[in-house]
């Protein structure tokens, strides 16, 4: 597959909000507000700029462990961002607050929000980040591995009838996730079509008797939010009538650059689910 270029300086520098970036000059310092891509910054070689992050934002932990914590992705402790002194914040639609976001941007310089849906934004993340901060063979580097890992995982797709899945993220009360959130748009790249099809909600309540639940052929229960594990396979399989698994959260919703390790983690999962 061909990877393309990094695309004109305007289109490149663009976020989520529709703001237009300029490439950072001098001493950069950055503090993000969101795990995943606090893991993509120090991954574009940048962990000697970053200089807060959130208390999730755990991976890569050696790295990370060093770099001083300003509370959580929806609870940001602001004096603490203040005296960083940040050139740069990072910050994304979904996992933090809007009126936090605007409290930081009064002292903040350079406020980049982050939005992506679907594995494919991913190229557009790596393009931003690339282009902000000078990192743009990196960016080429991990987006030439997205290509790859999504070229893999359609294969598999493609070589499997698709399935619909209940994916769940929540216990008492049981919670899943609609089709617009990025991890129901990863589970689709391998052929997983999760339920319920039409919800008002990105995070729904479900209930076992509900036809659109009824409809799955397979339960997904996920590492996080919630911490499922083996003990709740039974209790799962038992209520849904369905066979369970457990699966790694952090591939299914981290965005950035575990989005290829992500694709190619759900791409073995699915092949070894379907002979079991």
């Amino acid at each position: 597959m061909q990877v393309s270029t990094i695309p004109p300086e305007s289109a490149a520098l663009e976020d989520a909000a529709g703001v237009v970036h300029r490439r950072a000059e001098g001493p950069v310092r950055i503090v993000s507000l969101v795990p995943s891509l606090t893991e993509l910054v120090c991954e574009l070689g940048l962990a000697d700029q970053l200089v807060g992050r959130t208390g999730f934002c755990i991976h890569p932990r050696d790295i990370v462990r060093k770099v001083a914590k300003v509370g959580g992705t929806k609870d940001v402790r602001i004096d603490a961002v203040r005296a960083l002194e940040a050139t740069h914040l990072i910050v994304n639609i979904d996992e933090n607050r809007r009126e936090t976001v605007e409290r930081l941007a009064a002292f903040i310089p350079n406020v980049i929000v982050t939005h992506p849906c679907t594995p494919e934004d991913n190229f557009g993340l790596y393009r931003l980040f690339g282009r902000i901060f000078d990192r743009d063979a990196e960016a080429d580097r991990l987006a030439a591995d997205l290509a790859a890992a999504l070229d893999a995982a359609r294969a598999v797709a493609a070589s499997l009838p698709p399935e619909r899945v209940l994916y769940l993220i929540w216990r008492e009360p049981w919670m899943s996730v609609s089709r617009d959130t990025y991890i129901s748009a990863t589970l689709r790249a391998v052929g997983w079509e999760t339920v319920p099809d039409e919800t008002s909600s990105r995070y729904p309540e479900i209930a076992w008797q509900a036809s659109a639940v009824v409809a799955a052929q397979r339960v997904l229960l996920s590492s996080e939010p919630y911490r499922f594990r083996t003990l709740h396979l039974d209790e799962v399989a038992r209520l849904s009538g369905r066979p369970a698994a457990l699966i790694d959260g952090k591939m299914t919703s981290w965005y950035g650059s575990r989005a290829a390790a992500g694709l190619r983690y759900l791409a073995r999962l699915r092949e070894r689910l379907a002979v079991e």
